[in-house]
């Protein structure tokens, strides 16, 4: 795989690490039962989408990812802080999931992993 920044690739495998991660303590936290289950595969799936799009630094998959976050960030946020005494952990989930979109968004070496052109999708591939 072509990258223009093996240490903004870093940080993309880091936040993926994070997503996946993040999908699973979900899982144990929630409870485990087949709705649930199903749930937690669909979003360790999800997360495993993100990471290989990350990973592949084509142009403004790092902006996608970073709304994706920040969305679900400011959506979860009235709920976390209304109920912060049992949410406290979301909450945290929450905030580092900013950090995770202010690193996509403005660390020089991951916007300069994000240069590959859609256009040359199949060269990517190409050692």
């Amino acid at each position: 795989m072509k990258t223009n920044n093996a240490q903004g690739r870093s940080v993309c495998l880091a936040i993926t690490a994070y997503m996946i991660a993040k999908a699973v303590i979900n899982m144990f936290i929630g409870g485990i039962s087949f709705g649930g289950m199903v749930s937690t595969f669909m979003s360790i799936g999800f997360a495993v989408l993100i990471g290989i799009l990350l990973f592949s630094g084509l142009e403004y998959v790092n902006y996608g990812v970073a709304g994706y976050l920040a969305i679900g960030f400011m959506t979860h946020l009235p709920t976390n802080i209304l109920h912060i005494t049992s949410n406290w952990f979301y909450l945290l989930e929450g905030f580092v999931d900013v950090g995770c979109v202010l690193l996509l968004l403005i660390l020089p070496c991951v916007k300069e992993h994000f240069t590959n052109k859609w256009s040359e999708v199949p060269d990517l591939f190409k050692k």
